[in-house]
């Protein structure tokens, strides 16, 4: 039965839903972090939100306190989900390497004889234009394919990601340029979730404190929890706050975390910055493109691959003064030439030959290991695939036919 691509892939992702869902290797974590967000929401909600609903009695304004921190955990836990569950941006493998791409290296020489001994090779990096700045682009081993600009191999998940920026092992999943959208917001979301359950933590304090509880030691000790979230928001904030605040830089200035911190140093002029406005726009509102993947699509075959043309190669003439390497097909060429030598007289082999004696034949049977040196000898000065035989060979193979079906008969005698 045919495999689909997502149960015959060979990255290191997991999938759900037959396919339908992609995560990294570390999917786990994303549990962790599920927790880390709801459980201090879920405290948020009983211990302070509900104290605050009549706080605010126009209108009945108290129950937007519960709501927004809802609808804000809800947008935050989505856009995790649309970061972990998508395609980052996997390029596809390629079956095998470019041959477009293969030439021959001339410069090496044999070992043997000096030769000059054409090796198939093909160039490691090669160099496209991007915006009017020459951009290399390196060659994949794993994945057999030459990476597309502002791409990487990730080597968590196995697979190069297209404008790779990093993986995350909190989300559990590799952010490119498929899913660094939704990261973005997760993240920039989060920092706001902070913000909002802190001030509304620190906003009951002050209420207890103008009602029965004057100290801020004597409101803290009535309500524990809101000091909990505090101190834990506030911790949070250094993280997810600071992270929102490098990737404001990162996208401002049109770069990956990637590139920021392998070429930081080299301070080299981005050929992908278009300006602050227009990176924006590019990261946050620009369409999406689809996935070069269709995890649920049946593995295709491997058509037959044409034979390789071989191309012409030049090779040095030798003078003839200079010894020949043999090549390796002297002995089947030598074995060939016996074979024709003895069906040209095989019909005048003497069958009553088989009294000879042992003497005889074992010096029969010398002439013919004389002959067969004698033939390989000769091949060592063959040009351009033609033999020439010496005399010495010619009647040692007319020996060797005359002997042959007599010899044969007296071992079966």
């Amino acid at each position: 039965m045919a495999k689909r691509v997502y149960q015959a892939w060979k990255g290191n992702n997991r999938f759900l839903l037959h396919g339908r869902l992609i995560f990294g290797p570390d999917a786990r974590s994303l549990f962790v972090t599920v927790s880390l967000i709801v459980v201090p929401v879920v405290i948020f909600c009983i211990f302070v939100a509900r104290h605050l609903l009549h706080k605010f009695p126009a209108y009945n304004a108290g129950y937007a306190v519960l709501v927004v921190v809802i609808v804000f955990t809800i947008h935050v836990l989505l856009m995790l989900l649309m970061t972990s569950v998508r395609d980052p941006g996997i390029v596809p493998r390629a079956l095998h390497p470019p041959e477009e791409d293969f030439n021959y290296d001339t410069s090496a020489r044999n070992d043997f004889g000096g030769r000059h001994t054409p090796s198939l090779t093909f160039p490691r990096i090669k160099e496209v234009t991007v915006n009017g700045m020459t951009v290399k682009v390196k060659y994949c081993d794993t994945c057999m394919i030459y990476r597309p600009p502002r791409c990487s191999h990730c080597s968590i998940c196995n697979n190069c990601v297209e404008r790779f920026d990093h993986h995350c092992p909190w989300v559990g999943q590799c952010i490119g340029q498929r899913n660094y959208r939704y990261f973005f917001l997760f993240v920039s979301s989060s920092t706001l979730l902070c913000i909002y359950v802190f001030a509304m933590s620190a906003l009951y304090i002050k209420f207890l404190m103008d009602e029965d509880y004057p100290t801020v030691w004597k409101a803290m000790k009535q309500s524990p929890a809101s000091v909990v979230l505090m101190i834990y928001c506030f911790v949070s904030l250094w993280f997810v706050g600071g992270l929102t605040g490098f990737h404001l830089y990162l996208i401002g200035t049109n770069q990956t975390t990637y590139e920021n911190f392998r070429y930081r140093a080299d301070n080299r002029v981005s050929a992908y910055d278009r300006g602050c406005l227009n990176n924006f726009a590019e990261v946050l509102c620009t369409k999406i493109k689809p996935s070069q993947n269709s995890f649920r699509a049946y593995v295709q075959e491997e058509s037959a691959r044409p034979h390789p043309v071989n191309r012409p190669r030049n090779v040095e003439e030798e003078p003839a003064s200079s010894p020949r390497v043999k090549v390796e097909d002297d002995h089947d060429i030598g074995g060939d030439l016996l074979k024709i030598s003895g069906r040209r007289n095989y019909e005048e082999v003497d069958v009553e030959m088989g009294s000879r004696d042992s003497n005889e034949l074992h010096g029969v049977l010398s002439e013919s290991e004389f002959m067969k040196s004698e033939v390989k000898s000769s091949s060592r000065g063959r040009r351009s695939g033609s033999w020439d035989l010496t005399p010495a060979v010619i009647a040692a193979s007319s020996s060797v036919t005359e002997v042959e079906i007599p010899i044969q008969n007296t071992l079966q005698q």
